[in-house]
């Protein structure tokens, strides 16, 4: 299976994925936990649909040291007890900011306020920049059909 585009081999979306790439490096480099961070784009990618963005944040964490059980239980959480409070709010929070036409208000005050607990201001940013990032990366890979399966964790790492 081929994508329907290869973005590294055009002009524009090089110029483009340039930022894109920045962008992401400069929130990986945040505050917000790495492994809240994976927990999240894999959760997010879930929503979406994006295979290839699952198949690599499931190895980006599982790389990170993350458990299987955990990662495997990250599209049930809200009945799982492997996670903690902070992690609870920022999957909430994930699936409430991807999730905007279904959530009406995108992400409530209640869920506002129950991340706001566990996360300071630069975390918080931090988190609202990775799940627009994440839409973003999800929604390009569906459009190309990215293929998944063959991602190495530190593929994109330069």
């Amino acid at each position: 299976m081929d994508a329907r585009l290869d973005y590294f081999s055009s002009e524009t979306a090089g110029r483009i994925f340039k930022h894109i790439a920045t962008s992401g490096r400069i929130i990986k480099d945040s505050a917000l936990p790495t492994s809240t961070q994976e927990l999240v784009a894999l959760r997010v990618s879930q929503i979406n649909g994006c295979a290839a963005c699952i198949d690599m944040h499931t190895k980006e964490a599982a790389a990170a040291g993350e458990s299987a059980v955990r990662l495997h239980l990250v599209a049930a959480w809200r009945e799982a007890t492997v996670f903690t409070e902070a992690e609870r709010a920022a999957l909430e929070f994930a699936e409430q900011g991807t999730r905007v036409a279904d959530a009406g208000e995108g992400v409530s005050d209640e869920v506002w306020e129950r991340a706001a607990r566990h996360y300071d201001t630069e975390q918080l940013t931090a988190l609202a920049l990775l799940v627009s990032f994440m839409g973003l990366v999800n929604r390009l890979n569906i459009i190309a059909r990215v293929p998944a399966g063959d991602y190495q964790p530190g593929q994109f790492d330069h």
